[in-house]
């Protein structure tokens, strides 16, 4: 199981180079590594697992996560090409999808705001990313830890696991709206932002 993350967040234009490596090394490269090392024995016994951690930010790209969405985006094409690959040796991959889940994931966030030279022309990015009602793990949309680890644990010992486990119902609405029209994704996030501001 690949439960490494964390959130680079901000707007893509202060992201320097260094800070969005960092992010795919942990969210995607960390992973690369553990399942390189493991594959060797779950072939040689024609069975296992694999569960990649990913993010609902890996369907639908929110305004001032593009690094953090990114990373996922690079798991959630890792893990369908990894599925099919393994299928002939009796391997299964699953990807877990949470939405917002209650952690200290922000802190994380925050700090990582924190570093950024701001461009003054994202200051109502930043106050958005800042405030985190609607997507922090302190918000009303939040799932507990639990009901992740659930999930984790079904994809893990299911004889035959789905592809992907959605986790909490806003993950679950931002599934159906990742099926929206780009234009229309386009016009949600901007509202959404005009209400948080």
């Amino acid at each position: 199981m690949n439960n490494a993350g964390y959130g680079q967040h901000g707007p893509l234009e202060d992201i320097d180079d260094d800070l969005l490596e960092r992010q795919f090394d942990v969210n995607v490269f960390g992973p690369h590594r553990l399942v390189r090392a493991a594959l060797p024995h779950m072939r040689e016994r024609g069975d296992g697992t694999i569960v990649n951690v990913s993010s609902l930010a890996g369907r639908i790209a929110a305004p001032g996560m593009g690094a953090y969405s990114a990373s996922k985006h690079a798991v959630e094409g890792y893990s369908d090409s990894l599925r099919r690959e393994l299928e002939p040796f009796g391997i299964d991959v699953s990807v877990v999808q949470p939405g917002p889940v209650a952690t200290a994931f922000r802190d994380r966030v925050d700090d990582e705001l924190s570093r950024l030279d701001r461009t003054d022309a994202y200051e109502d990015l930043y106050a958005f990313q800042e405030d985190a009602t609607l997507i922090g793990g302190d918000g009303p949309l939040a799932v507990h830890p639990a009901a992740v680890a659930e999930a984790i644990v079904e994809a893990a010992v299911t004889p035959d696991p789905e592809p992907r486990y959605v986790v909490g119902r806003a993950a679950q609405l931002l599934v159906y709206a990742s099926y929206l029209p780009d234009r229309i994704e386009d016009r949600i996030f901007a509202a959404i932002q005009r209400f948080s501001s």
